[in-house]
């Protein structure tokens, strides 16, 4: 008998908790976060989307509501990854979607009910229009699953971070 899909939701986080987790600080990250962090999530594989997020949420403090967040099983009562936007929807109405899964989680559903999770809010959003995902071309996985999802290829384009990516995309509704 296959278990139960799990059942998450994405928690946002503030500035305050992106400025910890971005210095490695996973005490001072949990002292502000609205759900108990693990260490991981302070650790260096994630460091670098702490830091771009907390530059974004200085900068734009509306952004924090709409970009990574923490992938919340509603119940284990557990962070078991990041997930949410690169950003509010552009002058297009396009958001692109990011998700992350910590290793002690993975193969247990929790990237395809966070993309789920995603996709429902950027449908409920009237200023979207287009659901954008990237992903490495070496990465099947993700591939798989945005294929699931409707996700089309519409190009290709070079991440400083990533490398090449392969754009995909739906429409939101």
């Amino acid at each position: 008998m296959n278990p139960a899909p799990p059942e998450v939701r994405i928690v946002h986080l503030t500035g305050e908790v992106f400025r910890a987790l971005a210095e490695g600080d996973a005490a001072a990250a949990n002292t502000a976060a609205p759900v108990p962090l693990p260490d991981y999530f302070a650790g260096p594989e994630w460091r670098g989307v702490w830091r771009m997020r907390h530059r974004q949420a200085e900068e734009d403090p509306a952004s924090a509501a709409w970009v990574t967040g923490v992938i919340w099983d509603e119940r284990r009562r557990l962070a078991v990854g990041r997930a949410g936007y690169h950003g509010p929807p552009d002058a297009d109405g396009m958001v692109e979607v990011g998700y992350a899964v910590h290793p002690d989680h993975r193969r247990r559903g929790y990237a395809r009910a966070a993309l789920e999770a995603l996709l429902r809010r950027a449908a409920g959003e009237p200023g979207v229009r287009t659901v954008r995902a990237t992903i490495s071309p070496d990465n099947e996985p993700s591939y798989r699953l945005v294929a699931q999802y409707g996700f089309v290829e519409n190009g290709e384009q070079w991440d400083e971070e990533d490398g090449l990516e392969i754009i995909y995309e739906r429409p939101a509704r």
